[in-house]
């Protein structure tokens, strides 16, 4: 009898026509995987192979708009899900209405976000992070059937770290291997990869938010390694050792079965070649690893971005890892083709959506001292300071991880164009929002822009993870006068002038284990920052209206929350 290994995870749910959705897992054996709603919709798929493992995105059809219906999940006949005697509520689906507006008052979406998710300690061991906040949020749904649920989890980069693993997954793997080799105690190829998603997502209360909370997600550094291409000299580096091909092979192959895959809608999995490739042979995994290899050689082939529309918000997922122009003579945090793809599909119908979400895993905006500290880093890695500098600009950079939107000044320059070209004129959005995590730590900033749109940084991390004292120092510094006058040193030594715009930050820093929600409805938009805290609970510390009326000076009214 078939099993199923991990899932059920909820990833499309069609707000078009509000009748559909995508639902992922993996099984222990080839097998019909199979969905039954307690409405009558459903959808069944055989599974595909690879490496050893058998995966299944089922099409669910026939679900009714602006409903929520339970669901069970049956391999080869046999009900697998829900688990034998779960205390959770029954796994859902939920549905947005289509054609007209929902309740009075109610947000037309609520978008949930965080970043960098080490796995959570098993139940009755306490780790050294704290609370998990995506822990805390699905034991605090569960437990009230009223509370009312994200309608979409975001998550913004490592939701697995394979360089950093807990003592469990280093037992695992010197029972496997030697740990003496290199890459040592990191993950080395896909099946370790399988064992970060399965002590992550076999998390109880992870298990049951991810089936019924509809997710999507991006990779960042973490999800392959550390300062993932920071530049072309660590590629070089990294490609001359043994272990990194293989590594970066089963990174980019686990991300696509495991998160990118979910991503898509159903009209963009049939047009998927590789996804058709892959479903059509006994086992795909020589197809996968084919795809791998091209986009590792070259990331220009691949597609990792994707847009998603809900209803009158647009979220702009960009890839700002493997897109990246390496070369010191042009670098870039997108490609040509990639940076064309964030502006079409960011003008596309301008006007026609009331808000404007750009996810990038590294914030846009940085605190002003480390902005000016990785701009004048550039400047010293291409050269204006001369071959010495470069060498000691490029060692700066691996340790201090200056790899943000600022250490690549042309495309800073670029997205802030494109924003404020977005949210200029009579058919802006309300806002326009660059949603950022990396930074283990939470806040907002707003740009000084004549802009119609409100423009928000909104960065949150982490999901589950800590923070050095001293760099917390580091960035309230980095917020400072004192800061901003040690960055226009910075500025002045590498030669690299003013930044093409000015910024300040108008809400934290906020440290600690933490999501961000925000509730889209209409033309408004509200903010809410939520930590995770002993017990374990979810405690608000920010509820913030980002849309009050605007001055005559562009700056926020008298309504600001």
């Amino acid at each position: 009898m078939a099993a199923m290994r991990l899932g059920p995870l909820l990833r499309h749910v069609d707000w078009d026509t509000g009748d559909s959705a995508t639902i992922w897992i993996e099984a222990d054996r080839p097998c019909t995987a199979e969905v039954r709603c307690a409405d009558g919709s459903g959808g069944s798929v055989r599974t595909f192979q690879i490496a050893g493992h058998h995966y299944a995105l089922i099409p669910v059809t026939g679900l009714t708009p602006d409903s929520t219906t339970a669901y069970e999940v049956f391999l080869d006949g046999l009900r697998v899900w829900p688990l034998p005697g779960s205390s959770f509520p029954p796994s859902s689906i939920t549905t947005p209405p289509t054609g007209r507006p929902g309740p009075a008052g109610a947000p037309a979406l609520r978008l949930t976000f965080g970043s960098c998710r080490q796995a959570a300690p098993p139940a009755g061991r306490r780790g050294p992070h704290g609370p998990d906040a995506l822990d805390t949020l699905a034991a605090q749904l569960a437990a009230d059937p009223e509370a009312v649920r994200p309608d979409v989890l975001l998550l913004l980069g490592d939701q697995v770290y394979a360089d950093q693993l807990s003592r469990s997954t280093r037992q695992w793997l010197a029972a496997r291997r030697d740990l003496r080799e290199a890459p040592g105690a990191q993950v080395a190829d896909f099946e370790e990869y399988t064992r970060l998603y399965y002590e992550s997502w076999l998390d109880p209360e992870i298990r049951w938010l991810l089936s019924t909370v509809p997710s999507l997600h991006i990779f960042d550094d973490h999800d392959v390694i550390d300062d993932w291409n920071t530049s072309a000299a660590w590629l070089a580096q990294m490609r001359a050792t043994p272990w990194w091909q293989e590594r970066v092979l089963s990174g980019l192959m686990s991300y696509w079965v495991y998160q990118h895959l979910g991503n898509l809608s159903p009209a963009e999995l049939a047009a998927d070649a590789l996804y058709g490739a892959v479903r059509e042979t006994p086992d795909g995994t020589d197809a996968l690893r084919a795809f791998a290899a091209s986009a590792d050689a070259d990331p220009a082939t691949v597609r990792w971005s994707y847009r998603r529309d809900f209803g009158r918000s647009r979220l702009l997922m960009v890839d700002t890892r493997a897109a990246r122009v390496l070369d010191e003579a042009g670098r870039a945090m997108l490609d040509p083709a990639e940076q064309q793809w964030l502006r079409d599909n960011a003008l596309a119908g301008h006007g026609s959506y009331d808000h404007l979400l750009i996810g990038s895993s590294l914030p846009w905006l940085m605190p002003p001292l480390v902005h000016d500290a990785e701009v004048w880093n550039a400047a010293l890695c291409r050269g204006e300071r001369g071959p010495r500098w470069a060498r000691i600009g490029e060692d700066l950079r691996r340790r201090s991880d200056l790899e943000h939107w600022a250490a690549f000044p042309a495309s800073f320059a670029a997205l802030s164009d494109l924003v404020e070209e977005v949210g200029t004129g009579p058919r802006a959005p309300a806002t326009v929002c660059v949603l950022s995590g990396d930074v283990h730590h939470a806040y907002v900033a707003e740009p000084r822009i004549p802009s119609t749109a409100r423009v928000f940084q909104l960065t949150c991390s982490p999901v589950h993870n800590s923070i050095h004292t001293a760099v917390k120092w580091g960035f309230r510094l980095g917020w400072s006068r004192l800061g901003r006058w040690l960055g226009r040193g910075f500025s002045r030594h590498g030669r690299t002038g003013r930044p093409p715009l000015s910024w300040r930050r108008t809400g934290g820093p906020w440290f600690g284990n933490q999501l961000m929600t925000l509730a889209l409805s209409g033309r408004s938009a509200r903010l809410r920052l939520d930590q995770a805290r002993k017990g374990p609970r979810l405690v608000t510390v920010l509820d913030r209206d980002l849309t009050p009326p605007l001055q005559g000076d562009g700056r926020p009214g008298s309504g600001r929350g």
